[in-house]
């Protein structure tokens, strides 16, 4: 008996759902679908680019999808730097350690820095955030002559250092936890220390659950903009074997023009394996990114 009722409200909800559908409402998202495909045609082009021969990435007029896909561009990558000290994969290397340790340092110091000023309210806590929200008013390019002042009487020059530690403390990214963190209610963690729980435990088990679509944004943006990240790099190191994919990247086009047009395969590849990782990031997160940008108090 229950079967067949079960099978009754599925027909029943299926019936009013496909009388839900109107024509305006076809038309509104064929139209979403076509924008969509618009917005997508570059990273189309890319990753088709990406797999193209070389007599098709010169051919004229130019063919949109690659006809006869191939990886023989990435493994042109990986020897496009054969004759350089310095291999493909070390570039590879420092942008994934300078970007990984950015982000979990960004994440960690955004969130307890921002629960410790909202929850704990302490001396001067008001006056701090007021510096926060004026350093919101500065271009970053304001900053870059103390900042390189700062790196280089640390000693930090062709260091790790150099390419992770201004990148932790963002004023934006202290703003966004900030927001979404007054609302948290206080109630919880009052209720976590009668039963017995220290505070580490509290912020840990209670409050960074709470601030999953925050942080989870937090983490998009911060990964996108060191991914990205050219100035840096090119500022705070001299050598090579500190260089990221970014620099990496100049550095296969450049050359002699013969050269460049041999290397062509190979900067079709590196731009691929430089895109894909932000879209990955984002897809994975981009509900929690929306879930932030609707909830979070930066709209008062």
């Amino acid at each position: 008996m229950g079967k067949p009722k079960l099978q009754e409200v599925k027909r029943v909800g299926l019936k009013r759902r496909l009388k839900k559908i109107t024509p305006g409402w076809i038309i509104l998202y064929a139209f979403m679908i076509v924008m969509v495909l618009f917005t997508a045609l570059p990273l189309i082009y890319m990753v088709s680019t990406a797999f193209k021969p070389l007599d098709e990435l010169f051919i004229f007029p130019p063919r949109f999808l690659v006809r006869r896909p191939t990886t023989e561009n990435f493994r042109d990558l990986l020897t496009s730097l054969g004759s350089s000290t310095v291999p493909f994969t070390r570039y590879i290397f420092n942008s994934v350690i300078v970007t990984v340790i950015t982000v979990v340092c960004t994440v960690m110091v955004s969130c307890m820095g921002a629960y410790g000023l909202v929850k704990h309210k302490p001396a001067g806590g008001k006056a701090l955030f007021n510096i926060v929200v004026a350093a919101l008013m500065f271009s970053p390019h304001v900053t870059q002559i103390p900042r390189y002042m700062v790196v280089n009487k640390l000693g930090l020059i062709n260091r790790y250092g150099a390419l992770i530690l201004p990148n932790i403390a963002v004023a934006y990214n202290f703003f966004l936890i900030k927001q979404f963190t007054e609302q948290f209610p206080d109630d919880l963690l009052e209720a976590a220390r009668i039963d017995g729980a220290n505070e580490w435990i509290a912020f840990w088990k209670i409050v960074m659950p709470a601030l999953t679509p925050a942080w989870s944004t937090l983490v998009v943006f911060s990964f996108v903009s060191s991914w990205n990240d050219y100035f840096s790099p090119l500022i705070f190191t001299t050598s090579q074997v500190m260089k990221t994919l970014p620099l990496a990247l100049q550095t296969i086009a450049g050359g002699p023009a013969a050269s460049s047009i041999g290397r062509a395969g190979a900067v079709a590849a590196a731009t691929f394996l430089m895109t894909m990782p932000t879209v990955i990031i984002f897809t994975s997160m981009q509900s929690k990114v929306l879930e932030t940008m609707t909830h979070s108090g930066i709209k008062g």
